[in-house]
């Protein structure tokens, strides 16, 4: 894709327009989103990208928009698995329910300008060296390795880290949220409320999720342009999604098995691709490798949507059958 500066200006301004009213929204009224304000926002979002996804198409054609929505649908389903985390750092910091919003968009906030940072250099690195990939690759087959054996994270197996750590040693905490300022006022002394914590947690939390999330996309699509606009349309509504799953998220105990095979795959998609497009000498003679095969964006997208589905349902399925064991066993 050729994409001019006045289009990446224009779609910077664009997302952070509908940022802002996302924080106007926080500003003014914290609270608790229903489940219908929800749904309507995540609807909002997700078809926010679909009519992107279809602008794409018009302007670029088919393949570009084939990889914004094969790589759209990959950040968004890994964006799911981080709320899983967010869920255990509310949960371990006590952030009452009317100032999670307020936590949620600080940390996609934060989200998005680490993965910017990861776009930005991930697109220079593979301009420079085609054997990026195999870095990459590797890096995802390792991931989906672990992710298949700890499964979802739960709130007994989650360590804060050394700065969350130092945080708390160092600074003056107070008690209370204190209406999730930063900072408030306590027997003449300003201290830092809890919520710094929370962020400092949200923070690294994001950090770690960028290193997985930067590598998947990468293996789908190199267009700068692309990785970018997926990445924030996967974030964007993420916060209301938080809300509107709810108790659901303990339910998709399948997902990350389902991830564990997205991420493989894409691992084992960017070593094939590194292969076909080899120069290391010691790899072949620095030949390119002919037998490895080229897997079109389409069958991509073919599987990545099938074993996402498949997880979930699997899921369901599982958890409705536990759930009536379980009131079986309470009647005896």
């Amino acid at each position: 894709m050729d994409v001019s500066g006045l289009v990446w200006a224009g779609t910077l301004v664009a997302l952070t327009a509908v940022l802002l009213v996302d924080l106007l929204i926080i500003g003014r009224r914290p609270h608790e989103p229903s489940v219908r304000e929800s749904s309507l926002w995540v609807a909002f979002y997700v078809g926010l990208a679909l009519l992107f996804g279809a602008g794409v198409w018009l302007t670029a054609g088919a393949s570009p928009a084939g990889q914004f929505y094969t790589g759209w649908l990959t950040e968004y389903s890994l964006s799911v698995d981080n709320l899983f985390v967010f869920v255990i750092i509310m949960a371990r910091f006590g952030v009452p329910r009317q100032y999670q919003q307020k936590v949620l968009l600080i940390g996609i906030v934060l989200a998005l300008v680490m993965r910017g940072g990861f776009i930005a250099a991930g697109a220079a690195l593979i301009s420079q060296f085609s054997w990026v990939f195999y870095i990459f690759g590797a890096f995802l087959i390792y991931t989906a390795v672990n992710l298949a054996r700890q499964g979802e994270p739960d709130e007994d197996e989650f360590s804060e880290n050394l700065l969350i750590r130092w945080s708390r040693r160092a600074l003056p905490i107070s008690k209370g949220y204190d209406d999730a300022k930063l900072t408030t006022h306590e027997n003449g002394r300003r201290l830092f409320t809890p919520m710094l914590i929370v962020m400092i947690a949200i923070g690294t939390t994001d950090l770690i999720f960028a290193l997985d999330s930067i590598p998947a996309i990468f293996g789908i699509t190199q267009e700068p342009y692309l990785v970018f606009t997926a990445n924030v349309f996967a974030l964007m509504g993420l916060r209301q999604l938080y809300f509107l799953l709810g108790g659901l998220l303990d339910r998709l105990i399948y997902l990350s098995y389902g991830l564990a095979v997205v991420l493989g795959f894409i691992g084992v998609k960017l070593v094939l691709e590194a292969l076909a497009d080899n120069n290391l000498p010691f790899i072949n003679g620095g030949e390119h490798v002919g037998w490895a095969p080229h897997i079109p964006i389409w069958l991509s997208l073919l599987v990545i949507i099938g074993t996402l589905g498949i997880a979930t349902i699997a899921s369901l399925v599982k958890s409705a059958r536990d759930r009536r064991r379980e009131l079986a066993g309470v009647r005896r």
